[in-house]
Parts: structure tokens; sequence; C-alpha cells
């Protein structure tokens, strides 16, 4: 990635922006790799097969625009019918769309203080105004601010659940209410790490014509390399969606990204069973946290996010590094003394512990 800070060419917009600085890829021999929430497992074998089928005719013509069979397989696992499904390249470029879609309106964009940094990204790029209402000191949406804020008129709501780098999870009487908040514009539910014990809102949408869920496989199908997300509602929003996707890009999703994708959907068994090993990890990795002194928030994600009363977060993170374990430590206000830390394998997280305990012994 290019490290120059301006260019003479470059557009006022491109000066202005601020882009998004997504979790560390560094080529480190031996790395314990906690920082990016990617799925500790390979793929469903599933998928590697499909791919591998894809390959052998039809590279040389463009893929379905539509993502037909893919789409068919993701209605059918949320009852749900095609025209409710939009896909792209990962969910990020779905909420891209989202944004573009949905919130260029003269009132402000809402979402939370602590969450997914990319969303300020998107309102910046696209010229919307943002408003973010602070979580409370739990580090919770606060549900009440935000859908009293909500009634007074805005461009919409973006929240994600669970949330992110916190891993807190929304009920979802919560999500219906700020549905009924503000029921002429959209809310939008990011729902990347839901799989992992959350509770996805795509029950609500038959009801609510202005929800706007939108999930991903890189997550909890392990396909973090394939890039493939997807958006679930009401076929008015959807059909938004497919007006920006053309206007922008025909082809989002390529022959092998379909084929994997797919196939990852179908295979339920596999699904079920790394997801409850994931929890399970997370579970016996928080009492060892605990154990050795850090509060850790309840999560509902892949990751826990942390802090320890007695160590600085910065120092934590480096330490951490300088032993080839990687965790992700944010410099941002109101949580720059936690750390987040994806769930990996058993002998990943059995790592990161003996490497925490040389630390703080030390």
């Amino acid at each position: 990635m290019s490290t120059l800070n301006s260019s003479p060419f470059w557009s006022p917009l491109a000066a202005r922006l601020s882009p998004y600085e997504p979790g560390e890829q560094p080529h480190i021999a031996d790395l314990v790799k906690l920082n990016t929430n990617e799925h500790p497992a390979a793929p469903s074998p599933r998928v590697v097969a499909a791919i591998t089928e894809a390959t052998r005719d039809g590279l040389q013509r463009y893929p379905d625009p539509e993502s037909t069979r893919l789409r068919g397989a993701i209605a059918r696992r949320h009852g749900l019918k095609p025209e409710q499904v939009f896909v792209g390249n990962g969910s990020d470029e779905v909420l891209g769309h989202a944004f573009l879609a949905f919130f260029q309106r003269p009132q402000p964009l809402l979402f939370p203080d602590v969450t997914y940094s990319f969303y300020r990204v998107w309102a910046q790029l696209h010229g919307i105004a943002a408003e973010l209402l602070p979580v409370d000191d739990g580090l919770r949406i606060d549900i009440d601010a935000l859908a009293q804020r909500a009634a007074q008129g805005c461009a919409g709501v973006v929240v994600a659940n669970p949330n992110a780098p916190t891993g807190i999870g929304l009920p979802l009487p919560a999500i219906a209410r700020l549905l009924r908040a503000c029921p002429d514009r959209v809310v939008l539910v990011d729902e990347a790490y839901v799989d992992f014990g959350g509770e996805s809102a795509a029950a609500l949408i038959d009801a609510h014509p202005n929800l706007l869920v939108v999930q991903t496989l890189s997550k909890s199908r392990a396909l973090a390399g394939l890039r493939v997300g997807f958006a679930l509602g009401q076929a008015g929003l959807i059909a938004g969606l497919a007006r920006v996707k053309n206007s922008f890009n025909s082809y989002p999703l390529d022959r092998l990204a379909q084929a994997g994708a797919q196939a990852a959907i179908e295979d339920e068994d596999w699904f079920a069973r790394q997801c409850r090993e994931v929890m399970d990890t997370r579970e016996g990795l928080t009492l060892q946290l605990e154990d050795l002194g850090f509060q850790v928030l309840p999560s509902q994600a892949n990751f826990v996010f942390v802090r320890h009363p007695a160590r600085d977060a910065g120092e934590l993170s480096a330490a951490l590094r300088a032993r080839a374990v990687l965790v992700r430590h944010f410099r941002q206000p109101r949580i720059e003394q936690w750390l987040r830390i994806s769930i990996g394998s058993r002998a990943q997280c059995a790592a990161l512990v003996e490497a925490l305990q040389a630390i703080l012994e030390g």
C-alpha cells in the first residue's frame, strides 16, 4: 500500500479522506495471529470441491451477474425469497452500497461512537453527515438514546450486532424498537458476528420494510479470503442496492466465489460444528483471561474485548507482538486501554495465555 500522504493529482475528496486501517497482516515465522477475527479452521471441504469443479469450465465467460444460485441458497436458509437477497464482494462492499443507496439525505446518519470504524469512512466518502451517539459506561449501545434521537429525524441508523469491537449483542426487541422509532428511514443491522451466539434480525424482515440485515461469509464460514457478503431485506431495499451495484460493477462476484459461497451456505453440518467449537473455545479463553486479572466483556462474537486494570493496553500489545502473538489495539477515545483478541484454535489461545502469563509475571 502506498505511503504517500498527498499528491497534486488527488481530488479534494481524496485529500480529505481518512481511510480505514485494517488489522496488520505481517509475515512473521510461527505467528499466532489473533488480530483480524479470521476463522481458525479451514473452510468446509465442500467449498474447496465446488471451487475446484468451477475451474474446469466457464472461466472464459462472465459470471452470472445476479448470482442466482447463491442468492437462492441464502434465501432458502433464511426463509426468504431470492428477491430479498443481495450479494457483493464481502460485507464491506455491501455496506458501502447501502450507505450510497439509503443514507444520502439532509439529516445525519446515526451510529454508536464505539463501533466498526469503517462506518465513519463510508459516511465521509459519500458526503453523509454522521452523528455518533455514546455507548454507555459498560460500552453497551444505548438503545434508549439511539431510539429517541432517531425519532427526531435522521438519515437512518446503523448498528453492528454483536457490536464491534466489544462483542456485546443486542436482543431482538431492542432492534425492533429502533425500527419503530424511524419507520421512514432504513435501520441497517450489521451482523458480521451474529453466528457466534447473537440473534439475527432476519426474523423481523417481513414485518419491517425499513430493515436491512447485512452478513458475511468471512467469519463463521471461514471464507475471509473469498470475499462474499450479503444483505437481507424486503424487495424494495434489495432493488435499491442492485441499482447502486449495477451503476458501479455489474459483475461483483466471480464464478469461483459464487460456487464456493453456495457450497458454504449449504453445508449446515460443518457450519454448526465449527461455530460451536469457536464458542466453546471463547468461553474457555474468557475464564483463563479472567484468572490473569483481565476484565472481559460478555461476547457473542468470535473475539473477546479485554483490559487489564494494572497494565497499559498498548504495552501489552507490543509485548505480545515481540513474542509473535498479534492482537488488535485501537488507539481511539474510550477504548484505548482495551484489546480485541480473536478466538483462534485451542493451541493458539493456549500460546496467547502462556505469553500473557510471562508478560504479567515479568
